[in-house]
């Protein structure tokens, strides 16, 4: 199968209306209809106001954005919403592995900056998207995880209110007690024989 040379490749990512000028023959008109800039040309045109290199830099710097801008006008920009899509696809991603490192060992569940590692990111990204993903915070989905198997582990009859807290990682029976109330809806020493439970997701 033949490439395409670097010529056809130029060709075909230049900007529709400067193809036509440029291979349109001698009647096409040089005169391309007026366009907003886009919010990439508008930044490197604010940019030009204040070079931030030292003054023997700037020569080099300004030609520097003046191919820069060449290429923003000549060139077709590349779809952005394939990017969105790819940036949003890796965020579900990360959300979803995120999920299942915390169900892993919910008596030992990993600390935030160790699932930022296991999945690529730094802590406070993960914890903006896993939120926005989710519509709740690591720790209050992590609670959720701790409240939902304890209460299978109560409702099997062969664990107590201590064991089924220890399980889930909580040492302090006040505290399990009141997370479970406030996630489950009733306390659990109740729990196994309250009916019409509504669990607070």
């Amino acid at each position: 199968m033949r490439r395409a040379g670097p010529e056809a490749i130029i060709c075909r990512d230049l900007e529709p209306e400067i193809r036509r000028v440029v291979f349109g023959g001698k009647d096409a008109s040089v005169v391309a209809p007026a366009r907003p800039m886009t919010a990439q040309q508008r930044s490197v045109v604010a940019s030009l106001a204040e070079p931030p290199v030292a003054k023997a830099a700037q020569v080099l710097w300004y030609q520097s954005k003046a191919l820069e801008l060449m290429a923003h006008f000549l060139f077709a920009p590349k779809d952005p919403e394939f990017f969105c899509m790819r940036q949003k696809r890796v965020a579900r991603e990360r959300v979803e592995r995120t999920k299942e490192l915390l169900a892993r060992d919910l008596a030992n569940p990993p600390a935030l900056e160790t699932l930022g590692q296991e999945v690529g990111c730094s802590p406070f990204y993960l914890s903006r998207i896993f939120s926005r993903e989710v519509g709740l915070t690591i720790p209050q989905y992590l609670r959720n995880l701790r409240m939902e198997r304890a209460a299978e582990l109560l409702r099997t009859g062969r664990y107590n209110v201590t064991e089924a807290a220890t399980e889930v990682g909580y040492s302090s029976i006040s505290h399990f007690s009141k997370a479970f109330c406030e996630t489950i809806g009733c306390c659990p020493v109740l729990y196994p024989a309250a009916k019409n439970v509504i669990l607070d997701r």
